[in-house]
């Protein structure tokens, strides 16, 4: 960010008579027993908005199985999510998943089933940013795409069956974007308004079975992909709201949409964007 930039930025929130520096009060609900007895599969469940859906997800007495496709930032999330009670211990798991990778999936599940013996929650969140059409390579298109909607649509194929096959009145979740609601210039952006689509889809497919599928759409949020570990200062002028959103505010849908709570709603879509894409478009830039 150059100087003229962040003068810019400053004056800005100055004029509108926002604050410089923002930080956010997050309420988070006490230790609960919301998901008593569930097992809950988060992709990309290492940092960011999936760590803190399964942090909060454990706190409300479900089992975790994190995935990503390093091993070492497996083992270190693991690690700090067995760290804050030791209760945790019996019940975190993490697994190397490359969403790219379909044909590992069958594998991957069979052994999440030997760890507890069900899946009963599906969290697809992982994702990657990219593929600006002014410079995007078909390489990069090809990660993206896969990366954020092939690996969602065969994941969800393969566990809708699943849930089907045992009677499992389970959820599946997907985390969007307000990237859905933008017009696309960017792989990214083409991605997450297939999200929106198959969500409606897949709802509308499994809800006679008794499996609840929506999704969550967060606008900008202070997760490592974005802020690079910095959340010391959220605010973001591009936005309504005046600030990013927080893991822990995603994760707090994230766990009314799964749990007994939120039954009744199906194939939606929660917009958590700050008002991003919904009321301004001023977050993102459109050039070529």
């Amino acid at each position: 960010m150059t100087i003229k930039s962040i003068v810019k930025r400053i004056l800005k929130q100055i004029f509108a008579k926002r604050p410089v520096y923002t930080t956010a009060n997050i309420v988070t609900l006490a230790p609960n027993e919301l998901l008593n007895g569930r097992f809950a599969m988060i992709t990309g469940g290492t940092s960011g908005i999936g760590y803190a859906i399964a942090e909060l997800f454990l706190k409300s007495g479900a089992s975790v199985c994190i995935t990503g496709r390093n091993q070492e930032k497996i083992d270190d999330a693991c690690n700090k999510l067995k760290s804050i009670d030791p209760a945790y211990k019996e019940h975190v798991y993490g697994m190397v998943l490359d969403s790219r990778n379909v044909s590992s999936y069958a594998s991957a599940i069979d052994c999440i089933l030997k760890l507890e013996g069900k899946i009963d929650i599906l969290v697809n969140n992982a994702g990657v940013l990219g593929g600006h059409i002014s410079s995007t390579t078909e390489e990069e298109y090809d990660n993206v795409l896969d990366t954020n909607l092939k690996g969602t649509f065969f994941l969800s194929q393969m566990i809708g069956k699943y849930m089907k096959k045992h009677q499992i009145k389970g959820n599946i979740l997907n985390i969007a974007s307000s990237s859905s609601l933008r017009p696309a210039v960017t792989a990214y952006t083409l991605s997450k308004w297939g999200i929106r689509g198959l969500t409606l889809g897949l709802a509308k497919t499994l809800a006679p079975y008794g499996i609840t599928v929506n999704g969550v759409a967060p606008g900008p949020t202070a997760t490592p992909m974005l802020m690079k570990g910095d959340r010391h200062n959220i605010t973001h002028d591009g936005l309504p709201a005046g600030r990013y959103a927080l893991p822990e505010e995603i994760a707090n849908m994230a766990l009314f949409l799964v749990s007994d709570m939120g039954k009744m709603v199906v194939g939606d879509i929660v917009y958590m964007t700050g008002g991003a894409a919904l009321l301004t478009f001023e977050d993102m830039t459109y050039t070529f």
